[in-house]
Parts: C-alpha cells; sequence; structure tokens
C-alpha cells in the first residue's frame, strides 16, 4: 500500500512519519504548512476542514487526526509489531495512552502555543496560556509515572506509543516557560532511546 502524507516540520506529521519509517511503508510527502495565514493545499482543507496535520491519504480513504492515523496504520501492517493486537492485553494501556497524548497532553501544548483557540481577550489568552504550561507538567507527571521502570511505554517492546512520546517531547521548550524534559526521568529515557534509532536520526536531525 501506497501513502500520501501531508506534512510539515516540528508538526505531528513528523511522528506519522517516522511511523511510516518503521513500518516500513512506500509513502509520499506533500507539502504543507502549519500557518494559517499561508495556503494549504487543496486536497488537505477537503479532507480536514480544520487545516491541521498530519493528513493521511491512501488509495481507499483518507484520515487526519494522529493519534487516529497511528492506531490505523499499527493495525493495518501488523508484521511490524509497533502496537499490541486486540488480543493482547497491553492493548488497553496502548489505546489509553495514545488518547490520553492526544486529548490531554496534546491540548495542554495548544494551550500554550495557540492560546488565542481559547480566549477572545488578551487577558484571557495570557490565562490561557499560564494554565497550558500548568498542565504540561500535570501531563508528563502522568505518564513519567505510568512509565515507571518500563523500559518502553508499554513494557519491554518498543511500539508506536514511544514514537509518539518522542514526537510530543520534542514540542518542549522551556524558553516559553515549559518544563525540561529533565524533570521526567523516565519520559526523558525513552525519548533518548527513540532518538539514537537510525530512522528517527534520519528524519528529526535533518
Amino acid at each position: 500500500m501506497t501513502y500520501k502524507l501531508y506534512y510539515a516540520p516540528e508538526s505531528a506529521s513528523m511522528g506519522i512519519r517516522l511511523i511510516l519509517e518503521e513500518l516500513g511503508m512506500t509513502y509520499e510527502l506533500i507539502q504543507s504548512t502549519t500557518d494559517k495565514d499561508v495556503q494549504r493545499p487543496p486536497e488537505q482543507l477537503t479532507i480536514n476542514p480544520n487545516g491541521w496535520l498530519p493528513v493521511l491519504v491512501w488509495n481507499e480513504g483518507a484520515m487526519y487526526e494522529a493519534a487516529a492515523i497511528t492506531m490505523f496504520l499499527c493495525d493495518q501492517h501488523p508484521e511490524a509489531n509497533l502496537a499490541p493486537r486486540p488480543d493482547n492485553p497491553k492493548r488497553g494501556i496502548y489505546l489509553q495512552t495514545l488518547v490520553y497524548f492526544s486529548n490531554s497532553v496534546q491540548n495542554a501544548f495548544q494551550l500554550s502555543y495557540y492560546p488565542g483557540r481559547f480566549a477572545d481577550t488578551l487577558e484571557g489568552e495570557l490565562s490561557a496560556k499560564r494554565r497550558g504550561i500548568r498542565r504540561l507538567r500535570e501531563t508528563w507527571t502522568v505518564i513519567n509515572e505510568q512509565i515507571g521502570d518500563n523500559q518502553w511505554v508499554l513494557g519491554e517492546q518498543f511500539s508506536a506509543a514511544d514514537i509518539y512520546l518522542f514526537m510530543l517531547t520534542t514540542w518542549l521548550n522551556p524558553s516559553r516557560g515549559h518544563p525540561s524534559i529533565a524533570e521526567f526521568a523516565n519520559v526523558k529515557r525513552i525519548a533518548d532511546a527513540v532518538m539514537i534509532r537510525p530512522k528517527t536520526q534520519a528524519i528529526y536531525s535533518q
């Protein structure tokens, strides 16, 4: 199967690209942007009217939302062992973690980076940004404690959850008031292990 990925650096589409690489899939990158003031490809906007990335297209269809795309790709290509199969006892924690990343951790980043989405006054935006920074610390603490002594997020097996975690850690920016990844030793340990993988180096060191 061949995929098209609408893509921009520093966006969640980088994580999806890394998953495609780890799966060994053939794909085409369609350059886009996260800048709402710059024209984005019409097909991207048709699929995702929000204009956000990533957007994944294949012969039979298309979809958006990074967590959903992650689940879809791993289930389409189970031979790569990037996700527990439905009958695996770890399937529940895998799904829970991806949804938590998407709904809680990413939402905290949105509050920090895009406070205007959550307020209609400057004072409200500043409050949203402050809450986002606090929420980043809260959510990363939850993930750090969940990992505990595990080698990877789900235990001994590397998975798409580790890729997603790594992608999110690249958005932490202490110069914006974000907590440092060093505050979350277990998260940092896994992010560091993902970073040295050859396919991660190929994408994130460009």
